[in-house]
């Protein structure tokens, strides 16, 4: 009997490096996790340990003995999900500096200097304002370190940098170029004049392609350090969020997606990106190469509210909801007056203030640790809920699906629903951009024909969840009524 077909899956998240063996029609036959040390991937992470804790998963994934092992499958491509970020490279593909994480605001407040006409850029850019990228980050690295930048051969991100350690080949997705703020989101190409405000020949950034695209193959001393069988096709790949949208839209248009995990991401997939005027979101090229996506990263949703837990000594969320038990369950909508923001490291889509932090109000001395956890949880949901009204998610007609690890807990679930008022449909699969990285390796292979084709074949289940409606207009004052608290603090910075 011959082997079934199937690919590797890799998604490199904040908090860790996960892998999977996935069949064509979607079925995960086994995976293995590797944690990251904490505060990697945010701000900085060290290029090299991400390397050296990609090899281990690999390694546990593809170990000999294993039932169903590398060389008892037959196994057709890999591909890579991963958070975006800068890795800058000298000419023997070592890193320079430290790798700087997809929160790394360095240079966002001068980068514009280097552009000619900073709204012309900015549209090419597909960015309604700076917060990030290599570019910035790249130019800040010239003040603070110039040596280092005199040595900047190849620029990747995290993804991009670990296909490059797998294959020896330097390319990167469409959508990737997009968050360096060096790249034309509307052709789909590098752009010399955005460039020009890191003082980098262009040649440094990697040719871009789809990320359905196979761009190499695993060369022998990658086999050797991974497990993985030489020769192995490798696929493009693409930035976390955005893949994970992709195991649950495919290409399908007209419907809004939240990815929720350390921060909110949202997306809205345009046939036309002239559909994104006068819309706060990112414009990014899509994966498919067909299409774009409007939306972007709220900020540290989930990382604030785990934050907030942490401040209290009750670990991560899980743990302190958990162990909070009916304290935190009985706790009304409003939390008895206490409200915060979890934002601890600034504001991204769609409010744009990188200068923001988190803020508490309201404490009273009936308030405990419960109504402290259950108020981050409120505000994480008032975030997104900002988010969706900014791409249209709540005119009527408008899905509105929920993936991430946040759609694993019905309670959040349900309290995501009440206060975006609308029903929800539910990812209930777990690790959602380790799925859309197998759908981008399918295509890769040959399995399926394209991105649409195999997000059919491969769909996740989807549960519905519908708003209480009487919380739900609770909530509606309560959400307008942390919009104004919350923009009143700003301005008092």
């Amino acid at each position: 009997m011959d082997a079934r077909p199937v690919v590797c899956a890799v998604d490199v998240g904040t908090s860790a490096v996960r892998a999977a063996v996935v069949t064509a029609d979607g079925r995960v036959l086994r995976q293995a996790r590797r944690e990251r040390p904490p505060g990697q991937g945010a701000v900085t992470f060290d290029a090299l340990r991400l390397w050296a804790d990609l090899q281990i998963v690999l390694r546990t994934l593809f170990a000999e003995g294993t039932e169903g092992d590398a060389a008892s499958e037959d196994l057709r491509a890999l591909a890579v999900a991963g958070h975006i970020g800068t890795v800058a490279l000298d000419d023997t593909g070592e890193p320079v500096a430290p790798g700087g994480g997809w929160a790394d605001t360095a240079g966002a407040d001068e980068v514009t200097q280097g552009w000619a006409d900073p709204a012309v850029a900015l549209y090419r850019a597909g960015r309604p304002v700076v917060t990030g990228g290599a570019v910035p980050a790249l130019r800040a690295l010239r003040r603070t370190d110039p040596r280092a930048h005199q040595r900047i051969r190849c620029v990747s991100s995290p993804k991009d940098f670990l296909v490059g350690r797998l294959t020896g080949v330097a390319a990167t997705d469409h959508t990737s170029a997009a968050y360096t703020l060096g790249s034309d989101v509307h052709r789909r190409t590098w752009s010399a004049e955005l460039i020009a405000a890191a003082d980098l020949d262009p040649t440094c950034f990697p040719p871009q392609h789809a990320a359905t695209d196979l761009v190499g193959h695993v060369h022998a001393d990658a086999a050797r350090r991974t497990g993985l069988p030489e020769g192995l096709p490798v696929a493009c790949g693409g930035p976390d969020g955005t893949v994970g949208a992709a195991a649950v839209l495919g290409s399908r248009t007209g419907a809004v997606v939240d990815v929720a995990g350390s921060t909110d991401v949202l997306t809205r997939i345009l046939t036309d990106p002239a559909e994104a005027a006068g819309r706060a979101g990112v414009l990014n090229p899509y994966l498919d190469g067909a299409h774009w996506s409007l939306g972007g990263a709220t900020g540290m949703t989930g990382a604030g509210v785990a934050h907030w837990t942490a401040l209290l000594g009750l670990g991560d969320p899980a743990t302190a909801t958990a162990e909070l038990g009916a304290a935190y369950d009985d706790i009304p909508p409003g939390c008895d007056g206490l409200a915060l923001v979890p934002l601890v490291t600034g504001s991204r889509f769609p409010d744009w203030q990188p200068a923001e932090r988190g803020a508490l109000w309201g404490m009273h001395e009936r308030h405990g640790p419960a109504h402290v956890v259950r108020a981050a949880q409120e505000a994480a949901a008032y975030v997104v809920r900002s988010a969706v009204e900014a791409l249209g998610g709540t005119d009527d007609g408008v899905p509105v699906l929920l993936a991430g690890g946040t759609a694993k807990s019905p309670s959040l679930t349900q309290l995501r629903a009440d206060v975006l008022g609308r029903p929800l449909s539910v990812c209930v699969e777990a690790d959602v951009s380790l799925r859309g990285a197998a759908l981008l390796a399918t295509v890769a292979a040959g399995l399926h024909p394209d991105l649409r084709s195999a997000q059919a074949a491969m769909a996740p289940r989807l549960t519905g969840v519908e708003p209480d409606p009487e919380r739900s207009h609770r909530y509606d004052e309560l959400y307008r009524r942390w919009q104004r608290t919350r923009q009143a603090v700003i301005d008092t910075r």
